[in-house]
């Protein structure tokens, strides 16, 4: 990069006629007229202005302990929380779901994002069976070049227990087969 270059005697004329005309909105300390400064065709070299000094800064204000939550153990939500007759009712295939979630082709945080929406949107209505589609598991295959398969279908279970809606889960199910079989679980909520 080039060092500027000095101002000629025509600019610095014209500087100087700009300079007088203008009034400084706060008085300086020193005012010195534009028109007693010499002024030279080379540039001028200005020191750095010294660095002001480090002022020791008073303590941040203490703030209380942050509460923090405690953490929910994962309960088993698969389990228990149904009676025989809803059981005979889910196996069959007989009872036909409120609300059906469509996780299949999302990715891990789009189908996480869905589902956790979807269930208060289910819960909102007061549904009470929710089919959530997640796609089949495959068998791993050498062939595969270690592409993970199945990924909703092996995460939803964790996010179910450890998500906001746990503890409106009743029970989850593995789905009919008229109802997508293994790509799908059925959700039970409480009433």
């Amino acid at each position: 990069m080039k060092p500027p270059r000095g101002l000629s005697a025509e600019e610095a004329e014209a500087w100087a006629r700009v300079a007088a005309s203008v009034v400084p909105l706060v008085r300086r300390r020193s005012e010195t007229p534009m028109t007693k400064i010499a002024i030279s065709p080379a540039p001028i070299k200005v020191a750095p202005a010294p660095k002001p000094e480090k002022r020791a800064l008073p303590p941040p204000p203490r703030q209380a302990a942050a509460i923090i939550a405690p953490v929910r153990a994962a309960r088993p939500i698969g389990a228990g929380g149904l009676d025989s007759h809803w059981d005979k009712r889910l196996k069959s295939g007989s009872i036909d779901p409120d609300v059906t979630l469509d996780l299949h082709g999302h990715g891990l945080d789009a189908a996480h994002g869905r589902l956790e929406n979807g269930i208060g949107q289910a819960r909102a209505m007061g549904a009470r069976l929710v089919l959530v589609v997640t796609g089949k598991p495959r068998p791993v295959d050498a062939a595969d070049r270690a592409s993970r398969r199945g990924a909703i279908r092996s995460k939803i279970l964790d996010w179910l227990a450890a998500g906001q809606h746990a503890d409106a889960i009743a029970a989850i199910r593995k789905s009919h087969r008229r109802h997508g079989g293994d790509g799908a679980i059925y959700i039970v909520l409480r009433r």
